[in-house]
């Protein structure tokens, strides 16, 4: 007899004489007990790991991290597609680098021009917002941006004496860049304002408000003499506001920019219309949220369509009739954040296209990559 049969032997006569179940999940003990293996968080600490394979750890969405968790706790978050971590008072992704990100930001549009009584004239068109596009900018992983999204300027009341000219947009701002509010529209013979995009001329002023270079375009002219004084169209993003035509016709507003940031393509920051007296031809939106004049012969000016920086429209007037007619509202603006891949950070309205993940501020809040 061998020795390593009379060593099997002993074996086999240990575990007949062990006490305890013997199963898949136990241990022969040297006390001749089975037992079952217990992996303790001590037992498995302080190990140095020569495994060249992997280490899992838990995974879920977002929704279903721990309802009470304690400092240190890691995991995988399958909806941001990073690994996390609870500091004690939030869940804070893990991600090594920065990262790049394709951005939008439009500003808000301005009010159009009211339509004028004692000076009979139509009211221009307000510009549209600043906007800019920055195809590749970096972003810091676990770093807080404040995204401050422009409101739309308020159109101007139409009255008996030359008053106000529509009011400006507010500027957006966010990833160090500000885009411009736009210029509100003239109202009558009252000059029309500068901005992102500058204000159309009313009937009356020959000349349009200027825009922001990089950002937009001027204002259109409106008309010096009769019959109708139609007033000239906002600046849009894209184009300079239309001028007035032949003492008839109002201008139209600028064209937008056209882009697909948001999973479809989209114009944003066009110029309102001017507005007429009597009888005139009034001015149209452009393409960009922006709004038309006000009915011929006596009408508010449209406002312009919100979330796209787009100008109101002049208002319209009826040859001395009381009340004047008055611009329509600029448009609020927005800010459009997208990047390749799964989510990595919060804040806005979060949705996904193309392999892209976009976020959309159509208010103020923070970025969070």
């Amino acid at each position: 007899i061998t020795t390593a049969k009379i060593a099997d032997a002993n074996v086999t006569l240990a575990k007949l004489a062990a006490t305890g179940t013997r199963s898949a999940t136990t241990f022969l003990a040297g006390d001749d007990t089975f037992k079952t293996v217990a992996v303790t968080p001590t037992a498995v600490s302080d190990q140095a790991n020569s495994s060249t394979g992997y280490f899992d750890l838990p995974a879920g969405t977002t929704a279903e991290r721990p309802g009470s968790p304690g400092v240190g706790m890691q995991r995988f978050n399958t909806t941001l597609g990073n690994m996390e971590y609870y500091n004690g008072a939030a869940w804070v992704s893990v991600t090594a680098s920065p990262y790049l990100i394709e951005s939008l930001f439009v500003a808000g549009g301005a009010g159009g021009g009211g339509g004028g009584v004692a000076d009979s004239n139509g009211g221009g068109g307000g510009g549209a917002g600043g906007l800019i596009y920055t195809a590749s900018g970096l972003v810091n992983p676990l770093t807080a941006y404040s995204i401050v999204v422009g409101g739309g300027g308020a159109g101007a009341a139409g009255g008996g004496a030359p008053i106000s000219s529509g009011t400006n947009g507010s500027n957006t701002t966010g990833f160090g860049n500000t885009v411009i509010g736009g210029g509100g529209g003239g109202t009558g013979s009252t000059n029309p304002v500068s901005g992102g995009s500058g204000g159309g001329a009313g009937g009356n002023p020959s000349g349009g408000a200027a825009g922001t270079a990089g950002q937009g375009n001027a204002g259109g002219a409106g008309a010096t003499v009769g019959p109708y004084y139609p007033g000239g169209g906002g600046g849009g993003a894209g184009s300079v506001g239309g001028s007035q035509s032949s003492n008839a016709t109002a201008g139209n507003g600028g064209s937008g920019l056209q882009y697909a940031i948001s999973g479809s393509n989209a114009y944003y920051a066009g110029g309102g219309g001017g507005g007429t007296d009597r009888g005139g031809t009034v001015g149209t939106g452009g393409a960009g949220g922006g709004g038309s004049g006000g009915t011929s012969g006596g009408g508010n000016g449209v406002s312009a369509t919100a979330n796209t920086g787009g100008g109101g429209g002049g208002g319209s007037n009826q040859q001395y009739t009381v009340p004047a007619y008055a611009g329509g509202n600029g448009g609020s603006g927005i800010l459009i954040v997208r990047y390749l891949g799964l989510q990595k950070a919060t804040g806005g309205t979060v949705t996904s296209s193309g392999g892209y993940t976009i976020h959309a501020f159509t208010s103020s809040g923070t970025f969070t990559a």
